[in-house]
């Protein structure tokens, strides 16, 4: 790994960071934000939620264990861009197969070293996600303002969902277990599909565009609404495609499946000032009176205020008061806005999945 080229992180309020970049040259464009992990650096960075996104790191060592490939989340890089202050060029691991600067290369994923990381995160967290250009190379910085002026004219978050829910073949079977459940793929996470076939079930993977027909198709016990990156209302047939199934069997939610199930049953959802990410957020489980420490990684949440009479509040986070999760008082559908599948250092929320299926039978 070398870094070879001269870099430049650019926030839209006009804060800029210089420092070195790798061989990867060009323009990322996307949302700043920054993740708290002292380790998971190759789930973050392969995490779907965070397509369309610059991840900073805030641990200011990354790398030193390498990349192995075992926890990769999806077949290939998901975010837009990464920073960090210092990287490992020599990692130390039995399960390291290469370092992560070459992996960065090798995914084509523009990345800048030796900034301050600490200015950064304190830039974020005083003036919430923002907009950001991160330019390699010399040619790459003579363009950044430009191209950053026109991100913010022009962003979007349509088109994230599809371009990280590829990693399944549309139809294809996962396991041989006993329960048969449906996936949508938002832009699932591996570790989704793994905690479920090692609960007894058997996983087929849809579309996130899949008709209620297809769904019923396949004759499954309970459908799954995965996570994945993106304002939850660009996807209004999706929306449409949950309000027809519900009723119909137990369907479940997880991140933006959550948001997307909120809003089939008329409740709203918002763009948060900083958006919740890192593995340690605290919620209280308000049926099981508990506290869990989960991982989070959203930048939308559910109006807890807006949901209709026939839903239920089961999740709160204790740092803001936002909705972590609801139930329908008479109907099988449920859904939590953090991740049960993550391990960031506690287990507290993998039993969520094994609740989940022994209720649907």
């Amino acid at each position: 790994m070398t870094t070879a080229n001269k870099a430049t992180l650019l926030l839209a309020d006009g804060t800029r960071f210089d420092g070195e970049g790798l061989r990867a040259q060009g323009i990322a464009l996307g949302e700043a934000v920054f993740y708290t992990g002292m380790t998971g650096y190759e789930e973050a960075l392969t995490d779907p939620s965070y397509a369309g996104q610059i991840l900073a790191f805030t641990y200011p060592l990354i790398g030193n264990y390498g990349v192995s490939g075992t926890v990769s989340q999806h077949p290939h890089a998901c975010v837009a861009g990464a920073a960090m202050k210092h990287l490992a060029a020599h990692p130390s691991h039995y399960a390291s197969k290469q370092d992560l600067g070459s992996w960065l290369d090798a995914q084509n994923v523009r990345t800048i070293v030796g900034i301050d990381t600490r200015a950064l995160t304190i830039a974020l967290r005083e003036h919430g996600t923002i907009a950001a250009a991160l330019a390699v190379g010399d040619e790459a910085i003579a363009a950044i303002e430009p191209a950053l002026a026109r991100y913010v004219r022009e962003a979007t978050t349509q088109g994230l969902v599809a371009s990280v829910a590829d990693a399944y073949r549309p139809g294809e079977t996962l396991g041989d277990g006993r329960k048969h459940v449906v996936l949508l793929d938002c832009g699932v996470k591996k570790n989704i599909i793994r905690d479920l076939t090692a609960l007894d079930a058997r996983v087929t993977v849809l579309p996130y565009a899949a008709k209620p027909d297809e769904i019923i198709a396949e004759k499954p016990d309970a459908v799954l609404v995965s996570p994945g990156p993106g304002d939850p209302r660009d996807l209004g047939e999706t929306v449409e495609t949950l309000r027809a199934l519900i009723g119909t069997m137990p369907v479940f939610g997880v991140c933006l499946g959550h948001q997307l199930l909120a809003l089939a049953c008329g409740a709203q959802t918002y763009k948060l000032p900083y958006g919740h990410r890192g593995g340690n957020q605290p919620v209280k489980d308000l049926v099981h009176d508990e506290v869990l420490v989960t991982a989070h990684n959203h930048g939308y949440a559910v109006d807890g205020a807006s949901l209709p009479a026939e839903l239920e509040a089961t999740m709160v986070n204790l740092n803001d008061g936002t909705n972590e999760g609801f139930r329908h008082r008479t109907l099988p559908v449920e859904a939590v806005q953090f991740h049960p599948e993550a391990s960031p250092g506690p287990f507290d929320a993998r039993g969520l999945f094994a609740r989940w299926l022994d209720r649907v039978g």
